[in-house]
Parts: C-alpha cells; structure tokens; sequence
C-alpha cells in the first residue's frame, strides 16, 4: 500500500506486551526518514465496539520524542486490538503506523498462585499443587502448560 507522507517517517519495530494482569508496555523506534521534530502518538482499541484510547503516559528519548507508551487497566476485550500511530512534523508530512496485534499472544504471565508441596517418605514422594496464575483475560485453565524443576537441597 502507498501512504501519504515523507518516505521511511513512519515509526519501527513496534511492539506491545502486557504483565501484572493488567499493565501494558509498548514500544518502537523513530522512522530512518523522520525529521527531528517528529512527534509520535499511539492510539489503540479492541477491535469491537470499543472507543479509540490516546496513550496515558509517553516513554521518551533523550530529545524528548515518544518512543513508547505505558497503559494501566488494561482488558483484553477481544482476540485482536488496534493500533494506530501517527506522527506530527513541521518539515513534512508523517507516514501513519497501524497493525492488528492478538495481545493475548503478547502476554507474561505471573507466576501460578498458591503452590504447595506435600512431601512424605514413603514412595508416592511429593505431590505439588497449584492454580492458573491471574491473566489479561478469561481462558481455560488446559491452555496453561507448566514445567516443575525440583532441586535436592
């Protein structure tokens, strides 16, 4: 496709990753072609029935240029979100950034809750239980898979 604006001012490597159930980081780099003065702003939304949300806090460079952004409460209401950033410049116009993103792909997980272990010294051993750890958003608890190290101390 061919977008209005100065070639190669549109932002790079964008990405977003949600931790602690409800924080979200994204990120990219300013384009090669920006001038200077570019400014950027994210916008984002679930795809469905959901109003467009302006950045609440900017992460910025060193020339004060937003590289990044940082959200709270954050509902993962939908399988895709939107995202959207457009650039702002005196010098020219800025090439806008736009991709769907499944943010649940892009989440870290805390740790499971409530973990114990019941160990006796017959041979049955130690049984270890725990539950899901706290998430974004509503899946089924056969989609966790979990890896146990046990170490002799």
């Amino acid at each position: 496709p061919v977008f209005a604006g100065m070639n190669e001012s549109a932002i790079e490597n964008f990405s977003c990753v949600i931790y602690n159930v409800s924080l979200m980081n994204c990120t990219w780099q300013a384009g090669r072609g920006a001038p200077g003065d570019t400014q950027y702003f994210l916008y984002w939304k679930n795809v469905i029935d959901d109003n467009e949300t302006e950045c609440e806090l900017y992460i910025k460079d060193e020339s004060g240029r937003n590289t990044g952004c940082r959200f709270k409460n954050v509902r993962i209401e939908t399988d895709k979100a939107y995202f959207l950033v457009n650039g702002s410049s005196k010098a020219s116009v800025i090439q806008f950034y736009d991709e769907y993103v499944q943010l649940y792909k892009t989440e870290i997980f805390t740790p499971p809750l409530n973990v114990t272990a019941n160990c006796t010294r017959d041979p049955a051993g130690c049984i270890i239980t725990w539950q899901p750890p706290l998430t974004s958003h509503k899946k089924s608890e056969d989609c966790f898979r979990y890896e146990i190290s046990i170490k002799n101390m």
